[in-house]
């Protein structure tokens, strides 16, 4: 007997792709997606779609009556159907049931969950790299971060109630493709991207990362099998494409304008914004664009053993080859920008966007 895999969140389009990708290798005999929401992609994605909600106890049944002994919980998400309420409780309390119905499943043996960089918030005074042993200087205090913390925290604890488990955390920085944003699971920043003016604060030139879907979804794959000789699967590990991008080129490379505001105008901004639900412009995210965040993938590659084919600008750029053309073309604004930066000079104050991996790709 093969592996029985359930994954969770599979309406959207992450969960999808990870399910017909795993249902595809030999040593997995079924799948079982599980959603609050219908997922249309079951039938050709090759696996069982049973829709439930996370946040009821039948999932447990669902995970008795398959026999399932991997669980990867990708339906952890910055937005989603609901307000900012709904959200929470599917990100937390579903987690909470979740791993309460793990937890009586004797025949589990892996369980890998889908998590954010955004643990480590945004903060000025933060280290220019974040490891996964580190700390941030202030705890997420609301938002998407803050659902990932909990979530993080409750998966802890059952790692030491479930020693028999293989537990794997996935931290992944902001995940975009060649099909524009992956749904709700790419969060508020595309959308952000997608607006024909970028706000920014004033002052701030933020270092980005981002990471590709199809590396993404790779990740999960081997996340939810067993490691291949001379690596480690298991564990907490930051997942993102090597090198960065600042804000500036991110919107160069789209084509699209910047109006710099200062931070309060901005957090106005953001307040109206979000009352046209055209995007969701979050304190979190305002955070993000002041002081951006890097991470350090190292873990990833050296006892993963995974190195991303995708670096940061690479996956912007398939990203960006799917938006619709903005109100500049980039070439031209690029020039421009270059230009002026040339008559300006440089900017002593400003972190230079180094790649924290040393990749001769970014």
């Amino acid at each position: 007997m093969g592996k029985v895999v359930l994954v969770t969140g599979v309406s959207r389009r992450l969960g999808a792709r990870f399910a017909a990708a795993i249902g595809t290798r030999p040593d997995v005999d079924r799948v079982i997606g599980v959603d609050a929401h219908p997922a249309a992609d079951a039938a050709s994605g090759g696996y069982r779609f049973v829709q439930v909600d996370l946040r009821r106890p039948a999932i447990a049944r669902v995970i008795a009556e398959h026999d399932v002994d991997t669980v990867v919980h990708l339906d952890v998400s910055a937005c989603g159907p609901g307000n900012r309420g709904v959200v929470k409780e599917r990100n937390v309390i579903g987690t909470m049931q979740l791993l309460g119905a793990c937890q009586k499943a004797p025949g589990l043996r892996r369980l890998v969950v889908k998590s954010t960089t955004g643990v480590y918030g945004s903060a000025p005074r933060d280290p220019a790299v974040f490891g996964e042993r580190m700390q941030p200087k202030n705890l997420p205090d609301g938002g998407f971060a803050k659902d990932a913390t909990e979530v993080e925290g409750y998966v802890r604890g059952f790692a030491r109630r479930r020693p028999d488990v293989a537990v794997t955390v996935l931290r992944f920085a902001n995940i975009l493709g060649s099909a524009g944003a992956v749904g709700s699971d790419a969060g508020p920043l595309s959308e952000y991207f997608a607006l024909p003016l970028l706000p920014t604060v004033l002052g701030h030139d933020p270092r980005l990362q981002f990471v590709h879907e199809d590396d993404a979804v790779e990740v999960l794959r081997l996340a939810a099998v067993e490691p291949r000789e001379g690596t480690v699967n298991t564990g907490t590990f930051n997942v993102a494409g090597d090198g960065v991008l600042l804000l500036s080129q991110c919107a160069r490379r789209l084509g699209r304008p910047t109006v710099p505001l200062l931070r309060p105008a901005l957090g106005l901004v953001a307040g109206l914004v979000r009352q046209t639900r055209v995007v969701d412009i979050s304190p979190e995210q305002i955070r993000l664009l002041a002081h951006g965040r890097v991470v350090d993938t190292t873990r990833l590659r050296e006892t993963f053993g995974y190195l991303p084919r995708y670096s940061t600008p690479e996956a912007f750029a398939d990203f960006a080859a799917a938006q619709p053309a903005g109100l500049l073309p980039p070439a031209r604004l690029t020039a421009v920008t270059d230009r002026l930066t040339r008559l300006l000079g440089p900017e002593p104050h400003r972190r230079p966007a180094l790649d924290p991996n040393h990749s001769s790709r970014s």
